[in-house]
């Protein structure tokens, strides 16, 4: 019983700290700082992982619950689904394919300038 307080306490506290974080800094979604904080914690062993990993163990096999709602509004719509799925389909392949693409070309680009403006180190 200790041990689920300790890791809900502990968990509790990244997701404030995050949130807390958010507040003054953005830029990244509260939740994800809190993710950072708590593995930092773990990382540089001010929180014991012997003492939260059972409940944490606990919580990801649990965890399937929280999708519960995405699959009952897959159910709800599935007669829309029937009608246009493969229009869903080749929506979801056609904007992943643009979007992939998108950031490739960006990609090169920065790094092809970031190659250029670098200092040559090589032995001649």
């Amino acid at each position: 019983m200790k041990d689920i307080i300790y890791t809900v306490l502990t968990i509790t506290l990244c997701l404030v700290l995050g949130k807390l974080i958010n507040f003054s800094v953005s830029g990244l979604p509260a939740s994800l700082y809190g993710m950072i904080i708590y593995c930092l914690l773990l990382q540089l062993g001010l929180v014991k992982p012997i003492k939260v990993h059972k409940t944490n163990q606990w919580a990801i096999k649990h965890m399937g619950v929280c999708f519960i709602p995405a699959a009952v509004g897959v159910i709800n719509h599935f007669e829309l689904i029937q009608n246009h799925g493969l229009t869903i389909i080749g929506i979801i392949f056609f904007t992943t394919f643009a979007l992939l693409t998108f950031v490739a070309v960006l990609a090169e680009k920065y790094l092809a300038n970031k190659s250029e403006s670098s200092p040559s180190t090589s032995n001649c």
